[in-house]
């Protein structure tokens, strides 16, 4: 069951996904990199969760994955729609907005 607490974190592990992506070279990293960015902004995701939550993401049309090898690492890429999210110029429903 969801709680207003877990929404909220939720929320804010997808724009710390979709921000970080923003900022790297390519707008691209695989999956255990970004488990490694949320636990550096206070977040403790299992690598499923994080799996999980990227999946969402690209339901979303705000990243695509492609699976590496076995499909145990995934590689997430930022679309155009996940640039404006992180950015702030466009909102989605699950996903926090910047400062706020």
């Amino acid at each position: 069951m969801s709680t207003p607490y877990s929404n909220f974190l939720r929320a804010d592990m997808r724009l710390v996904i979709l921000r970080s992506l923003a900022e790297l070279p390519g707008y691209r990293a695989n999956s255990s990199v970004l488990h490694t960015v949320l636990q550096h902004w206070g977040h403790e995701p299992s690598r499923d969760q994080v799996k999980g939550e990227l999946r969402w993401l690209e339901e979303q049309a705000l990243v695509s994955i492609e699976a590496i090898g076995d499909g145990s690492v995934l590689l997430v890429t930022l679309t155009e729609r996940g640039a404006d999210v992180a950015a702030g110029r466009a909102r989605v429903d699950g996903v926090k907005r910047p400062g706020a």
